[in-house]
């Protein structure tokens, strides 16, 4: 019995409890939920929907918003697109599908943005007299009407003073493919303030207070045999 309570084996006995005290405050206890040791080599854990075969889908980076709205895989983008700018089964749906098999490049919201800019500046390029920068945005053919308007202004002494305020509303009309040059009609709603002057400076035409509707009907060509990715104006019209 006096071995029992040998003040050593005490000694050893508080020892080994402290230590064990210690392990347990560091490592902590074991709750059941405990995550297993990562393994590199294992294969990754299935979540409970993936083993019920209910895996979330992830779209591919390369599907579009109709795939996923139940459009038909194998159906061209090109054409989706196109149907929504002009009624399926209509002449300009045709055309612009014809225009969109030899440029598959082309799509019809992309050259309305264009097609409005290009407006704004020919119209403020014509104003100013600006020849070099309408050069570079008309066809041949238009280009010599509008400098000859431009040469006839200036032989009388005249000027134009524009405001350009925007434009309400641009609309595919009309679309064609001549042989490998694709045109395309826009109808174009806009805004602006104009008035031409006199060598006095009298207003000898429009209203430099007044805002006036404008509405025109211009047709943009390229050539979809050549590299070179630019419209020009080839006609204009007005729809009063």
């Amino acid at each position: 019995m006096n071995e029992i309570f040998d003040p050593l084996n005490l000694l050893l006995m508080g020892l080994a409890v402290f230590i064990l005290f210690r392990l347990r405050s560091v490592l902590g206890k074991r709750t059941g939920n405990e995550r297993p040791p990562f393994d590199p080599y294992s294969k990754p854990e299935q979540s409970k929907d993936q083993a019920n075969g209910q895996d979330n889908v992830i779209p591919l980076p390369n599907q579009t918003a109709q795939q996923s709205e139940g459009r038909e895989e194998n159906a061209p983008v090109g054409d989706v697109v196109i149907d929504k700018v002009a009624p399926e089964g209509s002449a300009l749906n045709s055309a612009l599908k014809q225009i969109l098999s030899v440029d598959r490049s082309f799509e019809p919201e992309p050259f309305l943005q264009g097609a409005r800019a290009a407006y704004e500046m020919i119209v403020m390029a014509f104003a100013d007299g600006d020849k070099k920068a309408l050069k570079n945005l008309l066809s041949r053919d238009v280009y010599e009407g509008f400098v000859a308007a431009i040469d006839d202004r200036e032989k009388r002494g005249e000027t134009i003073e524009s405001t350009f305020v925007g434009i309400d509303k641009a609309e595919i009309v009309e679309a064609a493919l001549k042989g490998s040059t694709a045109q395309v009609t826009v109808k174009i709603h806009s805004q602006l303030i104009s008035a031409t002057r006199d060598k006095a400076g009298e207003v000898v035409d429009g209203d430099p207070a007044k805002v006036t509707e404008v509405v025109d009907i211009w047709t943009f060509a390229r050539d979809t045999s050549t590299r070179d990715p630019n419209w020009k104006l080839v006609a204009t019209e007005s729809a009063e």
